[in-house]
């Protein structure tokens, strides 16, 4: 096996093209193997082998630096840099990551998770290099998907205007999680497949290599290629910005892309390469359906993944959705490429006029959805919480501060598990709170959902709907009855009262019965507003309070009802449960709640302190 000897990315350069082809063979076998165990992005990284084999044939990663974007393409990229031992712990608790990470390696050079980073990332790379009078190179690896948005646009602008020396490798496989939509899309689709240029080309140059006069007339091709290229290529798009564009080439010949990467290197300006892949390629369930093995869970590698039936919170929303369609033909769905990840693919397929995928434009999505709900429309951006962190300002300025009725479907809220510190939603409590006009919910189960679903899309106001990833610990009664901001007490106890806000009413609830503590158990629906009244009575009757939020606690529900409490002369204790400030690293949720001490145990603990009147 020529894996076997491959221990660091020097010895991938000693291999002949022979040997790096069956490498790249052994490299799917490895993926397959070890994803199907571990869970993970598989048909991404299955389409990059043979553009990873040449960077590392290329450059030298002890000086040159390389930046994946979103970085669910780097597995092949850390199995060649030495990591390839750990993979059976890939994304698993205390094992390596599922993207770049500083601490892991030293050939990591910059964390991603969030996609379009890497241009930026890279270009700040290489000013500080020149400014440093330093000589190496700067590649940023971004797919056409990411490519479409605003951030890289911003930068690709900078990076052409100011004639920066790096190297961008663009990947065209089509995809991004769902198919990729736009303008830019459009025109790499136009590009990579004209085959008529590419075909024209290799045949004349085949056909004059080894004559003995074939040198000079392609000479004269390589001076009136510029003017051949654009009669026959759309448009000239990266060369206008200012790039020199390359491509598009087979991103699975590794001969032509070790051939252009040693070209491009010798540029002292900008350079993008435009490679075409196919994603899923070496695993043929991978290829046929490549957005199903984006990011799996384990799975038999000899069955392949195998779709599931059970409901989940995504679920229920996207058939919530259809139902309200019917009902209302203003309500528009709008998702930022995650179309089926957000449970949107029948309201898609249903009401195709009324659906909107942006691409990866977070930022356009949600000011988008305000120019919608202020021509009369009833917008809801579907979203994952840490996503929908790109547009904070556009929820302030575009919806909020004029009242716009654009509901915020804010999915994957809490912890995420092993995508880790990039993925975990634990934030949007806090960042959303703040702003004004904005009401924000949560369900305690699956069921409570479609009730507020339908009360956000009537409301006539900017409303965000926070829920968690997968379905529910346990079934509890549906609640009865929306009124605006108040909340549901589940049961009455003495003493003490914990105000739990979505899952965490189910962990509440298991901890009460369970150890028959005899607490108050009270479901925030509203994080915002509060439910004043309630809150005053708990002041007036002595009680102590426990509140529990799938989020940062700084921030979060407990900062706004402490503020709220310490306003109204609340004597006694408070005692939040949720996240300390910091990033929450990968592993399995409940891992991962036991290692934040969010657990029946803990609760228990808390009560007894608390009612035996010593310090918390």
């Amino acid at each position: 096996m020529i894996l076997d000897k491959i221990n660091n990315p020097n010895d991938v350069k000693k291999l002949t093209i022979k040997e790096k082809k069956q490498l790249a063979e052994e490299l799917r076998v490895f993926l397959v193997d070890k994803v199907s165990k571990t869970g993970g992005h598989l048909a991404s990284n299955l389409g990059v082998v043979e553009l990873t084999i040449a960077l590392l044939s290329c450059f030298d990663f002890d000086d040159d630096k390389i930046i994946f974007d979103v970085g669910h393409q780097s597995y092949v990229y850390k199995i060649l840099t030495g990591r390839k031992k750990e993979f059976d712990k890939l994304r698993q608790y205390k094992g390596i990551r599922g993207f770049p990470y500083r601490k892991e390696s030293k050939y990591d050079f910059f964390e991603t998770g969030h996609s379009s980073t890497s241009i930026s990332a890279g270009l700040g790379m290489a000013r500080a290099r020149d400014l440093k009078k330093e000589k190496y190179n700067i590649i940023s690896f971004i797919g056409d998907g990411s490519i479409s948005s605003g951030e890289s646009l911003e930068a690709i602008n900078d990076l052409g205007f100011n004639k920066t020396k790096m190297i961008i490798v663009l990947n065209d496989n089509g995809m991004s999680i769902s198919s990729n939509v736009g303008g830019i899309s459009s025109y790499l689709s136009r590009i990579s497949i004209n085959t008529k240029y590419l075909k024209v080309k290799n045949k004349i140059k085949h056909s004059l290599d080894g004559t003995k006069f074939g040198s000079f007339p392609l000479k004269c091709m390589s001076r009136i290629k510029d003017g051949f290229r654009t009669f026959l290529v759309p448009s000239k798009y990266f060369e206008t910005m200012g790039l020199t564009y390359i491509g598009p080439i087979d991103g699975h010949d590794l001969k032509l892309l070790i051939k252009v990467m040693n070209q491009a290197k010798k540029s002292d300006k900008p350079v993008i390469i435009h490679a075409v892949t196919k994603k899923g390629l070496g695993y043929l369930p991978a290829m046929e359906n490549p957005d199903l093995y984006h990011g799996v869970s384990p799975f038999d590698k000899e069955k392949g993944v195998e779709s599931t039936k059970k409901e989940t919170y995504s679920s229920i929303f996207g058939q919530t959705m259809v139902n309200l369609g019917e009902k209302n033909d203003k309500l528009v769905a709008i998702t930022a490429a995650m179309k089926d990840g957000v449970g949107l693919s029948d309201f898609f397929a249903k009401y195709p006029e009324r659906s909107f995928d942006v691409g990866i434009c977070e930022e356009h999505a949600t000011t988008f959805a305000g120019g919608l709900a202020s021509s009369g429309m009833i917008p809801v951006f579907a979203v994952y919480s840490t996503f929908l962190q790109r547009g904070f300002d556009q929820i302030v300025h575009d919806v909020c501060m004029q009242n716009l009725p654009v509901v915020f479907a804010i999915d994957r809220a809490g912890l995420v598990g092993n995508d880790g510190e990039t993925h975990q939603g634990i934030f949007d409590l806090s960042y959303l709170s703040l702003i004004p006009n904005l009401t924000i919910m949560s369900p305690k189960t699956m069921n409570d959902l479609p009730i507020l679903l339908e009360w956000a899309v009537n409301s006539n106001r900017p409303v965000a709907i926070r829920y968690p990833r997968g379905g529910d610990e346990i079934e509890l009664s549906t609640i009865k009855k929306i009124e605006y901001g108040k909340w549901e007490t589940i049961s009455k106890g003495k003493d003490v009262a914990i105000i739990a806000t979505g899952k965490m009413v189910q962990k509440a609830y298991l901890a009460n019965k369970n150890n028959k503590l005899n607490v108050s158990i009270i479901n925030a629906t509203f994080i915002k507003p509060l439910d004043e009244k309630i809150l005053l009575d708990l002041i007036k009757n002595k009680y102590n309070i426990i509140t529990m939020e799938d989020n940062v606690i700084n921030g979060g529900l407990a900062s706004q009802i402490s503020l709220f409490l310490a306003k109204n002369n609340f004597c006694g204790i408070i005692k939040p449960i949720g996240f300390d400030d910091k990033f929450i690293e990968q592993g399995t949720i409940k891992e991962l709640y036991e290692q934040e001490n969010i657990t029946e145990d803990s609760i228990c603990k808390i009560v007894a302190k608390l009612r035996g009147n010593y310090e918390v």
